[in-house]
């Protein structure tokens, strides 16, 4: 089948109404089938276990874990707005099996939907027969719902939970307006559609059928953004290390993961070619000073800056306290395994970043357009990484980092290869800014085809037949 005919837009026109509806009573959800119903959660609450809450943090803290025992549920385990899988069975924190027990009416297992309650709405997982573990223990973050096999099917509650129709009420119906949460009671106060267990089975069939299949053109566009990044990376390697003319004589540049350079170009230190951390706020600044930070988590290796946050120096972190010019290059010297790297291009004059970044300042013999590119060709990056302290938390020395070598052709030489790159570069952006469009368009389809499926508005029981 063609692709035209595979394509979200085909696959819509497909999908067909159910033959009679009946008003819901909920305005904004309108009509639903009519033999499906809409009732509150608690009211499937008959054997007094179904709903459960984490306990209080201070009985689950960082302090009880250990490395084995009773695993604790928390949000990494979740999912979110319907992406597979529908629980992540890695990444957990233990507890002793005699704390388990004193915690036990925070207790799942298989089967058993779990929700977070506050921060992030939207993220649901159901626990699997197949865990490997007995039973959990919620976090204080979680609340727990275990469904009647009668009733329910669980994948079809992930799938409405996963929904905006779930999500919308939690919205609407906070208690916090800034940051919507559940609480147990909310959890329960919430409207669910009931459709005949035989119509949610059909749903789950085709729902897991449907995204196992977007979630696959989804991966496949990843891979192709991480190729298309690859290859960015390999053509900067070479221009800074190789030059542009093809036919230029070369030499042995005496370093051994640099290799053969042109034979005009000569090795120096990053710290022969630029001065490092110049500048910082002084501890004196007006308390009141307005700030732009940026942290490390606000650069990513390929985009460069890509958030940051407004700020006042007396309540800023006290490491918000370089201070970035025209033309300076970061480079992030703490959790190095990031390799945030960015270059400073017409900055506000309040720009402030890191002291877990170092700031490169350019001198005379490094042209500010080329230095972004020599510092991140591969070889440097990877010798930031290699040269790191730390496992879990790495970071270098900014004066082992300055002893690093950089391929250096003279400043004409740069400013042609820096051209060429930035050109490059503009045409990588655009195709990966067309993949990470056509990712969207696939996600918002997903949600939506969930989201119908749910709600009744499409019929797709026939598909399945």
């Amino acid at each position: 089948m063609s692709e035209a005919l595979n394509s979200p837009e085909a696959k819509s026109r497909r999908f067909r109404s159910y033959p009679k509806y009946k008003e819901s009573g909920v305005e904004w959800l309108g009509e639903i089938p009519a033999s499906w119903r809409v009732s509150k959660f608690r009211q499937f609450a008959t054997r007094g276990n179904e709903f459960a809450s984490g306990p209080f943090g201070s009985n689950i803290g960082s302090s009880f874990y250990q490395n084995e025992g009773v695993p604790v549920i928390r949000g990494n385990n979740l999912s979110i707005n319907g992406e597979k899988p529908k629980y992540n069975n890695n990444g957990y924190a233990f507890i002793s099996e005699l704390k388990a027990n004193e915690l036990s009416h925070s207790n799942a297992i298989a089967g058993d939907l779990v929700f977070t309650a506050r921060g992030t709405t939207g993220q649901v997982g159901l626990i699997p027969l197949n865990s490997g573990f007995r039973r959990f223990i919620l976090s204080a973050n979680q609340l727990r719902f275990r469904p009647d096999p009668t009733v329910w099917s669980g994948d079809f509650l992930w799938y409405l939970f996963s929904s905006t129709f779930i999500r919308s009420q939690v919205f609407l119906e906070s208690e916090s307006v800034a940051q919507p949460n559940l609480n147990l009671g909310s959890l329960k106060g919430l409207r669910v559609i009931v459709p005949p267990l035989s119509d949610q089975n059909d749903i789950v069939e085709f729902l897991d059928s449907e995204t196992a299949e977007i979630d696959a053109l989804i991966a496949k566009k990843q891979r192709l953004i991480e190729l298309l990044q690859e290859k960015r990376t390999a053509l900067i390697t070479h221009a800074v290390t190789k030059g542009l003319d093809p036919n230029v004589p070369m030499k042995d540049s005496g370093i051994e993961w640099l290799g053969q350079i042109p034979a005009q170009w000569d090795v120096l230190r990053l710290k022969y070619l630029s001065s490092i951390n110049d500048e910082v706020l002084n501890e004196k600044t007006d308390p009141r000073f307005e700030l732009i930070y940026v942290d490390i988590g606000g650069v990513d290796q390929y985009q460069g800056i890509v958030a940051s946050e407004e700020l006042v120096f007396e309540t800023a972190p006290s490491r918000a306290r370089r201070i970035v010019r025209d033309g300076d290059v970061i480079i992030s010297t703490v959790r190095t395994y990031l390799r945030a790297i960015a270059p400073i291009k017409h900055p506000e004059s309040n720009l402030i970043v890191s002291t877990g970044f170092a700031v490169i300042r350019p001198s005379s013999a490094l042209e500010s357009n080329f230095a972004p590119y020599a510092l991140r060709a591969s070889h440097f990056i990877e010798s930031v990484v290699a040269n790191s302290d730390g496992v879990s938390y790495p970071a270098i020395d900014t004066s082992k980092m300055s002893c690093f070598s950089v391929a250096t052709p003279d400043i004409k030489e740069q400013q042609e290869i820096a051209s060429f790159l930035e050109r490059e570069m503009t045409k990588t952006d655009a195709l990966v800014a067309k993949i990470h469009e056509a990712i969207d368009r696939l996600k918002e389809y997903r949600t939506a085809l969930i989201s119908a499926a749910v709600t009744g508005k499409s019929d797709v029981r026939e598909i399945i037949a």
